[in-house]
């Protein structure tokens, strides 16, 4: 067995869902932490601090835990859902960027500069204006500037449910099903950022990475438990799996093909909660996991180890396949790119071996066309052009 880097875990086995874990220890912490939430949303709502609106479609999907809810897949199911009609512009804060202040991306903009999530959007849908920006107004200010052309018609805001300095149109909150609200705690004792009663600023709750066969009383029975009020829409959604696609060449290979032929399978993360891809992957075939913390920034350190189980499967006389999220791409990209600019490029067996996984977002119980119907019609009524 190779030796593991102390930043990663390696599995073999996995079960559905995260397991909610509670360090009750640090729930006296919990209290001084909600005390000062509470204390915020009573200055915003009393108006003493003020939330600005602007006279543009603003759509913002956020959440109330930390990580892990899918904000990226629903963010980008919205880009393929407005940008038929509209010119789309994102805004995020650039999480781990090595910049500060606001950047607009273009093409050519590298990973570094605005954050693995925004690299990510922008590459894939070079149509939209991606920007970063850690001041929420300041950034939707800009992007509504003259020199944007075209103009920007809709402003999605990447996880701002706690940035209440903008007032947007359409709150969207993001759950995890294996790690509802109801049962977690406030940081630091559990993952939330806002007690469960914040949800009531949230105009649509999305309960994220169900099981595709999810039942109806259960759905019943989470939305009961949330305590939402009538105006407020809940919807469900799971993650649909598209054919595994080489990161070299961009030649794209069935998923089910793993199930037929006896590849050693590595399956290699640095995401919030990679155990629902664990658990959908192992229906089609057996693998390693090896799980990096979330926006893990790969080292050559981190991939000699991946090597080094390559090299012990492929003794077995097995062909290997190693497979990773779009997000984990990005970062890995760099390292194994021979042109990047680097004195020894990289001389290992991944970049022959490595897919992308690539995931979208689908909505249960037939319920996309009323979202989708909710979406167009908010930003049809608030166009300027309109």
């Amino acid at each position: 067995m190779a030796t593991l880097h102390p930043n990663y875990s390696l599995s073999t086995s996995s079960m559905e869902g995260d397991h909610i874990k509670i360090c009750h220890w640090l729930t006296p912490l919990s209290w001084l932490y909600g005390l000062g939430v509470t204390l915020r949303d009573i200055l915003y709502e009393s108006g003493v601090l003020k939330s600005r609106s602007f006279d543009i479609p603003i759509i913002s999907v956020g959440n109330i835990t930390v990580g892990g809810t899918g904000k990226t897949p629903h963010t980008e199911y919205l880009i393929r859902l407005l940008s038929e009609r509209y010119q789309v512009g994102v805004l995020s804060r650039g999480y781990k960027r090595k910049t500060k202040g606001y950047r607009l991306a273009t093409s050519s903009t590298p990973m570094r500069e605005i954050g693995d999530e925004p690299f990510q959007m922008k590459q894939k849908f070079p149509q939209i204006f991606m920007a970063v920006d850690r001041d929420r107004c300041e950034g939707i200010e800009r992007l509504c500037c003259a020199n944007i052309r075209p103009p920007v018609d809709v402003i999605l805001l990447d996880d701002a449910f706690q940035h209440r300095a903008v007032k947007p149109g359409v709150n969207i909150v993001l759950m995890d099903y294996h790690r509802l609200v109801y049962f977690d705690k406030l940081l630091p004792a559990g993952r939330l950022r806002e007690p469960v009663s914040s949800l009531r600023r949230a105009d649509i709750v999305i309960v994220t990475k169900c099981p595709p066969q999810i039942k109806t009383m259960e759905e019943r029975g989470i939305t009961r438990s949330l305590d939402l009020q009538a105006w407020q829409k809940i919807y469900f959604t799971t993650f649909r799996y598209q054919a595994l696609r080489h990161l070299a060449s961009g030649r794209e290979m069935p998923l089910e093909r793993l199930r037929q032929n006896d590849y050693a399978v590595i399956l290699l993360t640095g995401i919030a909660t990679p155990r629902q891809m664990e658990y959908d992957l192992r229906k089609v075939c057996d693998f390693t996991s090896l799980h990096f913390p979330d926006h893990h920034n790969f080292t050559r350190k981190d991939l000699a180890a991946v090597e080094r189980i390559i090299q012990q499967a492929q003794s077995h006389q097995r062909e290997v396949i190693v497979i990773t999220t779009e997000k984990d791409a990005t970062r890995l990209t760099p390292l194994l790119n021979a042109n990047s600019g680097r004195k020894k490029p990289y001389r290992g067996a991944l970049p022959d071996v490595l897919h992308v996984l690539p995931i979208e977002v689908q909505f249960l119980d037939n319920q996309a066309e009323d979202f989708n119907h909710n979406i167009l019609s908010y930003v049809q009524e608030h166009s300027r052009n309109r």
